[in-house]
């Protein structure tokens, strides 16, 4: 008998509005949408659409004024503040345009670091940061900081860091957006074969139609509705 696994996320009706000029701007207004395991998909929507409130939204970064976020099979809205913050911090990673890497630390510490915070000890956070920094094809730059690597290289190590506590989900907002078109078809790359072999789900916010046409499904924010588009 096939076990039907639900959805790695589920947003139910939910409503984000904020207050500019004296009138309420609604960015998500009852907007659906849910990814399933293994899913990747793809935002395609304009700057200032709310792309990212959605992700923020999606990943408990910031509650909705309505609606529910279902997090592997969890209502976040019935979650305390810890329960919320220990949700997000097993099962979801973040990937962003600027990569955020600690600038004092190299490459294998970035990875290491949120492994260590999570409880993993010393030796196998740096074997899998490693196994993470050669499947990523960049294990020979593991012991060098972001100011010398590349912004291909810095955001592959951002990934790698996204990733390295196993979360079932992964919210990227503009990865590849502040990399030159042959860099970022790279690092796209690189993203899917990990999002691929790990079974990972992935939502990720993007205005690159190329690399958006290269995910399951792609979605728009419309009149603050979650639409299918082709």
């Amino acid at each position: 008998m096939t076990t039907i696994k639900p959805p790695v996320l589920q947003l139910k009706s939910v409503s984000r509005h904020y207050s500019q000029g004296g009138r309420k701007l609604s960015i998500l207004d009852g907007a659906n949408l849910e990814i399933a395991t293994g899913e990747m998909v793809a935002l395609v929507a304009p700057s200032g659409a709310g792309k990212s409130t959605l992700l923020h939204i999606a990943g408990l970064l910031e509650p909705p004024d309505a609606g529910e976020v279902v997090l592997a099979g969890r209502t976040s809205g019935r979650l305390s503040d810890d329960e919320r913050t220990a949700l997000r911090r097993n099962d979801v990673g973040f990937v962003y345009q600027f990569h955020h890497l600690l600038p004092e630390f190299s490459a294998l510490e970035n990875i290491m670091l949120p492994q260590l915070i999570h409880g993993l000890d010393r030796e196998a956070a740096q074997e899998r940061a490693s196994q993470l920094l050669d499947y990523m094809k960049i294990g020979p730059r593991a012991e060098h900081r972001p100011s010398e690597l590349s912004g291909g290289e810095q955001q592959r190590v951002a990934i790698a860091r996204a990733v390295a506590n196993a979360p079932l989900i992964l919210l990227a907002d503009e990865p590849t957006g502040n990399l030159d078109p042959q860099t970022a078809s790279y690092v796209f790359e690189a993203l899917e074969a990990l999002v691929r072999q790990s079974g990972l789900s992935a939502l990720i916010a993007t205005h690159n139609h190329e690399i958006a046409r290269r995910m399951d499904r792609r979605v728009t924010l419309q009149a603050g509705q979650i639409i299918e588009t082709k």
